[in-house]
C-alpha cells in the first residue's frame, strides 16, 4: 500500500532529517590520489565525537533502458575488492560546477558509447553514511543512440565489457547474489519497484 493510500500526512512518512552539530575541528588526515580521509570532532549532545569519513565529490550513474526494454550494464575491474563487477555507467562529479545530470549524460556517452534523448532521476543515495560523504543521483535514460565520437578508454575502463539485460534477469540476479554493486542493486530494484506500481 503507497503512502497516499495508507492516508500518510508529511509528518507521519518515512524520510531521513536533516541534522546539524556543531564541527569543533576539522582536518584532513589522510590526502589521498582520488579521494581525502576527513577527520572531525563536534559536539553531540554531551559529548564531543571524533570520526573519521572519506571526502567524496559525488557522484552519477546511469540506468539506460533501451528500445526493447533492456538495461545496460557494464563489467569493470575494481581493485579494492579484486573482482570485475557488473554495474551501471557511473562517474565523479568531479568537474567543478557541472550539474549532476550533465555527469550522467557524460559518463554515459565516456563508458558506453552512448547518447539519450530522455532523462529522468531515478534514485539520490548515500552509498555508506557511517564512512563517507557520498551522495550518487542514480538517472533513467531512454531513447537511446551511437554517440557521434567514440571515446578513447584507459585504465580500468579500457576493458570494459557491456551487456544488455532483461529488467528481470537483472533482478534475479541480484535476488540470488550474483551481483554485488549496490548503486547496480538499487537502481534496477527501484526500477523494478517503480514499474510494478504502474
Amino acid at each position: 500500500m503507497s503512502e497516499a493510500a495508507a492516508g500518510l500526512d508529511d509528518a507521519d512518512r518515512l524520510a531521513d532529517e536533516a541534522f546539524g552539530v556543531e564541527v569543533l575541528q576539522s582536518d584532513v588526515a589522510f590526502a589521498g590520489v582520488v579521494w581525502d580521509i576527513r577527520r572531525e570532532r563536534f559536539a553531540y549532545g554531551e559529548s564531543a565525537l571524533t570520526r573519521e569519513f572519506m571526502e567524496h565529490p559525488g557522484a552519477v550513474a546511469v540506468l539506460a533502458v533501451d528500445a526493447d526494454d533492456r538495461v545496460l550494464s557494464i563489467q569493470q575491474y575494481r581493485h579494492p575488492i579484486q573482482m570485475r563487477n557488473w554495474e551501471l555507467p557511473a562517474g565523479l562529479l568531479d568537474v567543478e560546477g557541472e550539474p549532476p545530470l550533465e555527469a550522467a549524460q557524460r559518463e554515459l556517452a565516456e563508458e558506453a558509447d552512448l547518447v539519450a534523448a530522455d532523462w529522468q532521476p531515478l534514485i539520490t543515495l548515500h552509498t555508506s553514511p557511517g564512512g563517507s560523504d557520498e551522495v550518487i543521483h542514480v538517472f533513467r535514460a531512454t531513447g537511446l543512440s551511437a554517440s557521434p565520437a567514440p571515446f578513447d578508454r584507459g585504465a580500468e575502463e579500457a576493458d570494459i565489457v557491456l551487456r544488455w539485460v532483461a529488467l528481470d534477469e537483472a533482478v534475479d540476479a541480484v535476488l540470488a547474489g550474483r551481483v554485488h554493486n549496490g548503486i547496480f542493486m538499487a537502481a534496477v530494484l527501484a526500477e523494478h519497484a517503480r514499474r510494478s506500481r504502474g
